[in-house]
């Protein structure tokens, strides 16, 4: 419901800006993640030890092109939630579950650059413009009264969504470019 004394818009920065914060994020997961992985693979393998190995191998074998293949697919679902967003007003429950998702994706880097003790990727852009932008746009559409209560039941379908994005994401890489 709108309350008339709070009323305000959302705006294309609102709702596209998701898809613009997200790439942003993405260009640094871009040009870091295949070196990061070659050489911090080994000591986290020693580091986590009860991680199965079939992780390992499988996190060792994205090659640079397969990544960048995920990422272009993961854009498409990114790109939908954010257009889902600008037609509704901020409504969409996509465009809100997506939103939740990408601020907690930031945390989540952040908490593995304080488990590793140093920089992983994602974890520069996370405090600078993931974590940052959701919160802004969550304030934003609270303001103009479409923000959905956030229960962590939400939160966890948000998340759980964006990991089988991910997941799908990365199998379509894999099958367009190995073959």
């Amino acid at each position: 419901m709108m309350n008339s004394s709070s009323e305000e818009e959302v705006t294309a920065a609102v709702t596209l800006g998701l898809l613009a914060a997200w790439a942003l994020h993405d260009l640094e997961e871009l040009a870091t993640v295949p070196g990061w992985w070659r050489r911090n693979l080994p000591a986290l393998r020693e580091r986590c030890p009860t991680v199965p190995q079939a992780v390992w191998r499988r996190a060792g074998s994205v090659d640079g092109r397969e990544f960048a293949v995920a990422v272009g697919a993961m854009a498409a679902v990114v790109a939908a939630a954010s257009v889902a967003g600008r037609l509704t007003g901020g409504r969409s429950a996509v465009y809100q579950s997506a939103l939740n998702a990408f601020g907690l994706h930031g945390l989540v880097h952040l908490a593995q650059a304080a488990l590793v003790r140093g920089y992983t990727p994602g974890s520069a852009t996370s405090p600078l413009i993931v974590v940052p932008f959701a919160l802004w746009a969550r304030h934003r559409l609270r303001r103009a009264g479409v923000l959905r209560a956030t229960r962590p039941r939400d939160l966890a379908v948000g998340l759980g969504f964006a990991g089988a994005a991910t997941v799908a994401a990365h199998a379509a890489a894999r099958r367009l470019t190995k073959g």
